[in-house]
């Protein structure tokens, strides 16, 4: 067996080792053996990160720079990106077992979030106000927050770091990054492209390890000023609760069990390939998971089977094989706690129609796969209704009115996403109004965009990822107050 890879952390500028001096396995899931050494970062590490990124901020080559200065950067970071993407996708595949098919998607599309804040670096503005004191000139100005950090999962790293650290450095911050520990090869090779497009020592820095060693102390750091995470909704709480202890800023990507919803009147073949697509093309691994499909009664019969058919044709295997269509779970313990689920469904009485058990199949190796799973028979209140998954399994849950519908897909304690298959614009403008959840797509699913801003109700988050909105998320707001006029105030008395 060959020595496996060694990697080390961006901090300050310098690829540096952990002062543990420990690493730990990265596992490719496909195969179930370590493929990459990660350093096993910690407290002393955070704080050496931190320290770096507040230099970085305070410093003349990043504070200096112009905002159109700072959107070149971002510029050459996208034309990076776009020439390594073939690589990253490979590496991304490897670390995290989602589909190589997938991975070159997002690989190739993510140099648009930087191309897009790159954009809109120097179109970040304040305004005049006429302001109602006589002989003063009042004015806003957009600032950044000081030190970001950006904390990222293992479903699609690449992706969701981009959705941070684009508007993050548009808006002027300097970023820590604590990437998955099991995913972290991809963000420590992306880490390469930020010296190379010129971004000044310390902007970005990047520290891996283990959530209680490198991502409490980071979160909770008294320099850190906003805190960009994705992950569960549980996590997400603690992470909350850490950072209010320092009142800063957060924006929270959680969790989701969102809604495929199927009317009588959509195109069946359409809305089957929509579902499907919904939950198993990510193997489930996705928060916007379309893993309750709600199905119109009148057509239930007829769309579980056609369901049932194609989800049977699914292609299992190596991912970084462009045929395979559903992949490995990407760690052991999600995948323990898929299985876990199914049991729970079986025993809560549900009605398992395909799958339900690990793929045994010979193209699945020595990998976490789970067979597509499809449940009947569930009603809301189960906990495979109600609880993430994240692997693929789906349940089908039959509905008789609109009401109905909106009533059994509104109740969770999600709101992350929902999809509506209707040929009636009356029925979709009704339904996007009345769902609750941040991303609504009526016969589409899993589209997402730079443009368009992205985020949660409920307990699936706070905050916007994405277009416009995103920006906001790492500026503040000052307002100056010049006297023009010259009179003399009154020291006891507000003017």
């Amino acid at each position: 067996m060959s020595e496996l890879k060694k990697y080390r952390m961006l901090i300050g500028g310098q690829w540096v080792e952990p002062a543990s001096n420990a690493w730990f396995d990265s596992v490719n899931p496909f195969t179930g053996a370590p493929w990459a050494l990660i350093p096993r970062g910690g407290k002393e590490d955070v704080d050496h990160a931190v320290a770096a990124a507040k230099s970085a901020f305070y410093g003349d080559d990043w504070r200096k720079l112009t905002a159109t200065a700072r959107g070149a950067l971002l510029f050459k970071l996208a034309d990076l990106i776009a020439d390594e993407a073939a690589k990253l996708a490979e590496i991304e595949t490897t670390d995290n077992g989602k589909l190589i098919a997938e991975m070159r998607g997002q690989l190739n599309y993510i140099p648009q979030w930087f191309r897009y804040f790159g954009g809109l670096a120097d179109k970040i503005e304040g305004r005049v106000i006429p302001i109602d004191k006589p002989g003063v000139f009042n004015f806003t100005r957009e600032e950044p927050l000081g030190v970001v950090a950006a904390v990222t999962p293992w479903n699609s790293p690449l992706l969701l770091a981009a959705w941070k650290l684009a508007p993050a450095l548009a808006a002027g911050n300097t970023v820590v990054w604590k990437p998955s520990e099991f995913s972290s090869v991809s963000a420590l090779v992306f880490g390469e492209l930020f010296e190379r497009a010129g971004f000044p020592a310390g902007v970005v820095n990047i520290v891996t390890g283990f959530g209680g060693e490198v991502g409490e102390p980071l979160i909770a750091h008294r320099d850190v000023a906003k805190v960009a995470f994705t992950g569960g909704d549980k996590t997400g709480e603690h992470v909350y609760a850490l950072a209010a202890r320092g009142l800063k800023h957060v924006t929270l990507e959680l969790g989701g069990k969102s809604a495929n919803i199927v009317f009588d009147d959509a195109d069946m073949e359409q809305a089957v390939k929509g579902v499907v697509s919904g939950i198993f093309a990510a193997t489930g691994q996705t928060c916007i998971a379309g893993s309750r499909a709600l199905i119109h009664r009148p057509i239930l019969d007829r769309f579980v089977e056609t369901l049932l058919a194609l989800a049977k044709t699914a292609k299992m295997g190596n991912p970084l094989d462009m045929g395979t269509q559903v992949g490995p779970i990407t760690t052991q313990p999600q995948y323990q706690k898929v299985l876990d689920y199914i049991r729970i469904a079986k025993e809560e009485g549900a009605v398992c129609r395909l799958g339900g058990a690990p793929a045994t199949r010979p193209e699945c190796g020595s990998g976490w796969f789970v067979e597509p799973t499809i449940f009947t028979g569930v009603k809301p209140e189960m906990r495979i209704a109600q609880e993430e998954v994240f692997g693929p399994v789906l349940s089908i849950i039959p509905f008789d009115t609109e009401d109905d519908a909106v009533r059994v897909a509104n109740g969770t304690v999600y709101g992350l996403a929902a999809g509506v298959w209707t040929r009636s614009i009356r029925r979709a403008l009704l339904m996007s109004e009345r769902l609750e959840a941040g991303t609504v797509w009526v016969n589409t699913y899993r589209a997402v965009s730079y443009m368009s801003p992205f985020g949660g109700y409920k307990r699936s988050g706070i905050g916007r990822e994405s277009g416009i909105d995103a920006i906001r998320e790492y500026l503040q707001t000052k307002s100056v107050w010049i006297d023009i006029a010259g009179n003399a105030p009154n020291p006891f008395v507000m003017r």
